[in-house]
């Protein structure tokens, strides 16, 4: 095995802030381990997490400069010393906490899983972080049973789409939300049984009536703000509000007395670190879902594709809240 790599291009971000200022450069690639390996990348994902870590506003803030990206596929280039169950060519996709958006990516060879047959690049780099969120959030936090009712906010994001899809594979009713006639057509053809649109108000007293009154049993919220303090209010008994993110940009805040007469469970969801710290968990997780996947029960949706130059012009679209599903660039020849 050789650590003599090229240099590569990669996106760098010099200092916390503004997106727009990052730019391609040439950098060395990060030394390979004995439990590592060099991925040749073909596609990357762009998630509101990546956005967010350049920012400065994410809780992880890594070390400047850095390489932002979360996701990835491609082809294996080199594997570390005594290495083995990994081959050189092999079609991968996988996660790094940052360092995806660059040609090629130092990986530890437990958070690189096979390619689907089915999947191509682009589809496999925006698998793996949206599944694990929606399946750690369902089933491993949430407790999600068939038959159960699902409120999934933000329901035409990457992590949304995945929520419904993931419920719906479960056996579970689920309602979706979003905002606009092609985002609201995206969720149901993930198969959600009720959409409703945010432009037209208040969502509560539709859940209630969806329900015959008892609420969702469990309400899947990756934006925080109004939306979950509205969600307290159309929660089961017994129910599970799972706090995902705030995509709003407003952290709310609760009176546990809510909680404790509506007899509900404020649960936090962190899918990544749900891994770290649980790896036989985590493992599971991924043998899970990479079998739904090969089963082809499980497909993200993308939105778009781009060339690899056109990254800012992906967080723009992030940024402006007009991707369904997934948006990917593109690094294939």
């Amino acid at each position: 095995m050789n650590n003599d790599f090229p240099i590569v291009k990669a996106y760098r971000c010099l200092a916390f802030g503004d997106y727009h200022d990052l730019d391609v450069m040439e950098v060395q690639p990060t030394p390979l381990g004995e439990k590592e390996a060099f991925v040749r990348v073909h596609a990357a994902a762009v998630g509101f997490p990546d956005m967010l870590m350049v920012q400065g506003r994410y809780q992880l803030k890594p070390t400047l400069p850095f390489t932002p990206g979360t996701e990835f596929a491609g082809e294996v280039a080199a594997v570390g010393s005594g290495l083995t169950g990994i081959s050189l060519g092999e079609c991968v996709m996988g996660t790094v906490r940052f360092g995806a958006f660059a040609q090629f990516v130092t990986v530890r060879a437990e958070d690189i899983f096979p390619l689907p047959a089915d999947f191509d690049f682009a589809t496999g780099a925006a698998f793996l972080v949206a599944y694990k969120t929606a399946y750690v959030g369902l089933v491993v936090r949430g407790d999600l049973k068939a038959g159960e009712t699902v409120l999934v906010h933000g329901a035409a994001g990457g992590v949304g789409l995945a929520a419904v899809e993931l419920a719906k594979t479960l056996g579970a009713r689920v309602i979706g939300m979003a905002s606009g006639t092609r985002k609201l057509a995206a969720v149901l053809d993930k198969g959600a049984d009720y959409v409703f649109d945010y432009k037209d108000g208040s969502f509560r007293e539709v859940v209630k009536e969806l329900t015959g009154g008892l609420g969702a049993d469990v309400i899947y919220d990756p934006i925080g703000g109004d939306v979950f303090d509205e969600s307290l209010h159309c929660i089961a008994p017994f129910g599970r509000l799972l706090v995902i993110g705030f995509a709003s940009g407003r952290i709310p805040e609760l009176a546990v007395n809510y909680a404790l007469l509506k007899q509900c469970a404020i649960v936090g969801v962190r899918a990544g670190e749900y891994g770290r710290v649980n790896r036989d968990g985590g493992q599971e997780v991924n043998r899970v879902l990479l079998d739904m996947a090969g089963q082809g029960r499980l497909r993200p949706h993308i939105h778009s594709r781009l060339p690899f130059h056109r990254l800012v012009e992906a967080f723009d679209a992030v940024a402006r809240r007009k991707v369904i599903g997934r948006i990917v660039i593109d690094l294939e020849d």
